[in-house]
């Protein structure tokens, strides 16, 4: 494969990123548990999970004697929101594109980029994937229209699968594999997140029980629940998000009404969400055999759950405290946990991203380290999906995805999409069949209805000066029809929970 240039095309030299919260002090790690390696760690999933943590992964089981001065949703006083545009202007503006549309296709329908060194070892791509949200997201290699102007690539990008996306109107600006069904690891709590969270009020108390916890596998990152110790659901979905802890997940789960209930809550909504790469064998992302996702999917995914307030304060936190266990007389103590997504709190040899504000990230044996950020900078909100790189640099996922979303915020006007988000499936779009408004092949449709006499008129070629005025309003009718489907088929995210700048 070859990385496509453009005659105008230049590296992105873009060095400033709009500040969300101040550089977090790194602390050193400590010690990681992991479960057992698999003979064939590197290819099909096995029977056997591994840790969300493995040597040389920092941070999973790190904890700091150090306490929060403020509450963990603590509200901002200058609320951001992504830019909006009306309805009308981006209707002119895509009426206007459609006149354009001849020049735009003598750019190039792909690149198949070589934005990394490649892993001999590894396994190559299916040859045919999944073509949800466009045929060319469907191919293998990467996929990327460079405009005049556009930035190329960057280089350092190993990762078996990744997507570049634009979060509001869910334009995918470059691909990588994106539909590569492949281990998910922790990214897959966004899932089980975006399903369970909205049906537990997050006051509710809950009492743990031993049963609660015997279904966490071996190696799992933990938060450090205990038995016959209570927490409110707040606190559990605080150490779901920070500290990705499996026990958070299954004391979740049984509140839910069980472990298999959730799995399957968790595959419909899958369903309804449009990510059909995925499938859901157990609700934390430990590796079980046939447990699946793709970049595309878990893009789906988060920017599902990024429409909910909760979902965005959580993952958005970078550090809380944690109730410890309540000893007899005496007043019970808390201990502090750290965002394990290291974009947001920073670690030796990762700086914070400025503009990040969430999601997820996971780490297992088969799945590798996976990741999926979101991030804005001057009022452009992007998201990025990176799957299992293959460079040995510590902290390979985050810079992966720190330098994809250096290029999307570059490249962003200046290149073509390759393919877009999919709404799910009963998400009010506008579009045809979702609305009791006609569809815009049916308006068509119904616009060129005659009447008997208006029948035989076309029919023997009688055409008077209303009849051309009445066809040009009809075209002009028709192409605005289609463009407010265009527009009106995204499905943008509402405003974004952003925090202040940490003092």
């Amino acid at each position: 494969m070859t990385q496509l240039h453009t005659p105008n095309a230049s590296r992105n030299q873009e060095t400033g990123r709009l500040s969300f919260m101040d550089s977090v002090s790194p602390q050193s790690p400590a010690p990681e548990r992991r479960g057992p390696v698999p003979p064939d760690a590197g290819s099909a999933p096995a029977e056997t999970g591994a840790s969300e943590s493995a040597p040389g992964r920092a941070g999973l089981y790190r904890r700091s004697s150090r306490r929060v001065t403020r509450p963990v949703s603590e509200p901002s006083s200058t609320p951001c929101t992504f830019s909006s545009v009306s309805a009308l202007r981006k209707t002119a503006l895509t009426v206007a594109a459609a006149a354009l549309l001849p020049a735009l296709t003598a750019v190039p329908a792909s690149a198949a980029a070589e934005v990394g060194p490649r892993d001999e070892k590894a396994p190559n791509p299916p040859s045919v994937m999944s073509t949800v949200g466009g045929a060319q997201l469907g191919r293998p290699g990467t996929q990327v229209r460079l405009a005049a102007g556009a930035p190329v690539l960057p280089k350092g990008v190993t990762g078996r699968s990744w997507i570049v996306a634009d979060a509001e109107s869910g334009e995918v600006l470059a691909a990588h594999n994106a539909h590569w069904r492949l281990p998910p690891a922790s990214t897959l709590k966004m899932l089980f997140a975006d399903t369970v969270l909205p049906k537990l009020s997050k006051d509710q108390k809950h009492t743990v029980t031993r049963g609660e916890l015997d279904g966490v596998g071996v190696g799992s990152s933990l938060v450090g629940i205990k038995e016959n110790q209570t927490y409110s659901v707040h606190d559990l979905w605080l150490g779901v998000f920070l500290r990705s802890g499996n026990d958070a997940v299954h004391v979740l789960s049984e509140m839910n009404g069980g472990v298999p209930r959730t799995v399957q809550e968790m595959r419909e909504h899958a369903e309804e969400l449009q990510a059909l790469d995925t499938h859901v064998v157990t609700p934390d992302g430990y590796d079980e055999k046939g447990q699946v996702s793709s970049a595309y999917d878990l893009t789906l995914i988060a920017r599902s759950g990024l429409q909910k307030k909760d979902f965005r304060e959580y993952c958005a936190t970078p550090r809380a405290q944690f109730p410890g266990e309540q000893k007899p007389g005496k007043k019970r103590e808390s201990f502090q946990i750290q965002n394990t997504n290291r974009l947001l709190t920073g670690d030796f040899g990762v700086a914070p991203y400025q503009g990040i504000a969430g999601v997820k990230n996971g780490s297992t044996t088969l799945a590798g380290s996976t990741f999926t950020g979101v991030a804005e900078r001057n009022g452009k909100v992007l998201l990025v999906t990176v799957m299992n790189p293959s460079s040995k640099e510590g902290h390979a996922v985050y810079k992966e995805t720190a330098r994809l979303l250096d290029w999307g915020f570059a490249a962003a006007g200046k290149v073509e999409p390759v393919g877009e988000l999919v709404p799910p499936k009963s998400a009010d779009t506008g579009a045809s069949g979702d609305s009791d408004g006609p569809s815009p092949a049916g308006e068509e449709r119904g616009q060129n209805q005659h009447g008997p006499g208006e029948a035989a008129a076309a029919g023997h070629g009688e055409s008077t000066g209303a009849g051309i005025a009445v066809s040009v309003a009809i075209v002009a009718l028709v192409l605005l029809a289609i463009a407010g489907f265009l527009v009106n088929r995204r499905w943008p995210l509402p405003d974004l929970a952003r925090r202040l700048p940490r003092r």
